[in-house]
């Protein structure tokens, strides 16, 4: 009897199973909450370079110090001497904003900058001078952050298949709360970075486990269901995370705030019942046998669960490796690295259209709701392959043209980007879906993560009912 026939004897799609992706939903509202926190923890105020200080100690007039440009004083640099000749009768912001200094000397701003109060008061940039010639640390932090990621995805893909999916997932919550607590808690940069690093590293085992989990336990026809749910958790995350940042303005505080639950999730991961299919093709063919029968007392199938007996565990079964197979694992991986490329590289840079950036992290959030419907009704309408490929169009197109939009026309500008973010939602999950349906769960996992290993275990397990 395969594993899928047996679930369907003990329940199905039962109270277990519901219980179950209830519990491993709830922690990925968190998830977009630390990939798009740089949003807001990384926001860069309106500044402008400290006035040098005048001989008697007095300040020095700010218009006399800074060039302007655009009405406004320019950001990385200041004049060598004060330019006390602008302090004339036409007003010192008219002729500094007019260019009356000409051609005055300007040199860095040696003596550090001046941040203007508005909505990003307290972030890395205020506390770390991230700006002018140190801006691209900021791009550099993030990158470390998604680096952690990558490399998580290879390291807990392997782990989980030698030490088991619930006990990498306990340890994953755990990693997640206390670095995103050291985080908030860096002294400086480098030490940011690196409980970034290993912050993403734990957000990788998150999402490899709890998708192996949820794969595992329930039945083949209800995973594209469950999919979409877990893909609609994410997008209320990002509804928490403007939420969030909104009441926490100051970027410790926020870190926190999207870190602690982690350790509530922790302590109930203890409950999770470790996946049946892996203990089966690990040699635990009694504790497989044991969490089945959990499963079946739970869904009300106890005398169903009274039935089972172990018995011999089959060996893996590797994929053939051969021109026909191969492709197909690729192409995948390829379509997912330039969905979440281009995913991330839209929703990463919300200050840049020059709305509110938590209105505008509503409206990105939002526009997932309809996005994920509209492909569900896409594959069942047009098929998997039409779905995904149209959706990837649409975002290709928005992201192409808006290319050509000038800067004086922002409100086309976050239009095209909502849409384009909005196919990317759907394509996503034609995805999850697609790849779901064309691979066992070990291989779809790793087309999802870490695609480098091609290797499938039997999806029959080794449990017989008499």
């Amino acid at each position: 009897m395969s594993f899928v026939e047996l679930l369907a004897r003990l329940g199905g799609m039962g109270r277990f199973q519901v219980t179950y992706v209830a519990a491993l939903a709830v922690p990925l509202l968190m998830l977009a909450s630390h990939n798009l926190l740089q949003n807001f923890t990384a926001g860069v105020p309106e500044h402008h370079c400290r006035p040098r200080a005048a001989a008697n100690g007095s300040s020095v007039p700010l218009a006399v110090s800074i060039p302007w440009e655009r009405r406004r004083p320019q950001r990385c640099r200041r004049f060598l001497e004060p330019q006390w000749h602008l302090l004339d009768t036409n007003g010192s912001a008219n002729a500094a904003a007019n260019g009356s200094a000409g051609h005055a000397a300007t040199e860095p701003c040696h003596d550090g900058w001046t941040y203007l109060d508005g909505i990003f008061r307290d972030t890395i940039v205020t506390e770390w001078d991230l700006v002018c010639d140190s801006q691209k640390l900021r791009q550099v932090a993030q990158s470390i952050y998604m680096a952690g990621i990558l490399v998580g995805s290879c390291l807990f893909g392997v782990l989980s298949d030698k030490f088991g999916r619930r006990a990498l997932l306990s340890w994953c919550y755990l990693q997640l709360g206390a670095m995103g607590v050291g985080t908030a808690a860096a002294p400086s940069l480098p030490v940011y970075c690196v409980c970034r690093f290993l912050t993403g590293l734990a957000m990788a085992g998150v999402s490899l486990n709890s998708a192996s989990l949820c794969m595992e336990w329930i039945p083949t026809e209800a995973r594209a269901i469950v999919g979409t749910i877990n893909g609609y958790c994410y997008t209320l995350g990002q509804f928490v995370l403007a939420a969030a940042a909104f009441a926490l303005p100051r970027w410790r505080q926020l870190q926190l705030a999207v870190s602690l639950p982690f350790f509530g999730f922790f302590l109930y991961s203890w409950l999770y019942v470790e996946s049946a299919r892996w203990q089966v093709t690990s040699g635990r063919p009694d504790l497989a046998l044991r969490g089945l029968r959990k499963v079946a007392r739970v869904n009300g199938r106890k005398e169903e669960g009274d039935k089972l007996s172990p018995a011999e565990p089959p060996n893996p079964l590797d994929l053939p490796l051969n021109p026909r197979s191969v492709p197909v694992p690729i192409s995948r991986v390829l379509r997912r690295f330039s969905t979440s490329f281009a995913y991330y590289g839209l929703a990463m840079d919300l200050q840049s259209f020059g709305f509110n950036v938590y209105l505008s992290q509503v409206v990105f959030g939002a526009v997932d709701i309809p996005a994920k419907l509209l492909s569900v009704l896409a594959i069942s309408c047009l098929g998997r392959r039409p779905a995904q490929g149209g959706s990837l169009a649409l975002a290709g197109l928005c992201i192409l043209g808006n290319i050509f939009v000038p800067s004086e026309l922002p409100a086309l500008r976050m239009a095209l980007a909502v849409i384009g973010k909005g196919a990317l939602a759907a394509s996503f999950n034609c995805a999850f879906i697609f790849t779901g349906e064309l691979f066992p769960t070990s291989v779809s996992l790793i087309v999802h993560h870490h695609p480098l290993i091609v290797h499938s275990l039997s999806c029959h397990c080794p449990v017989s009912v008499h």
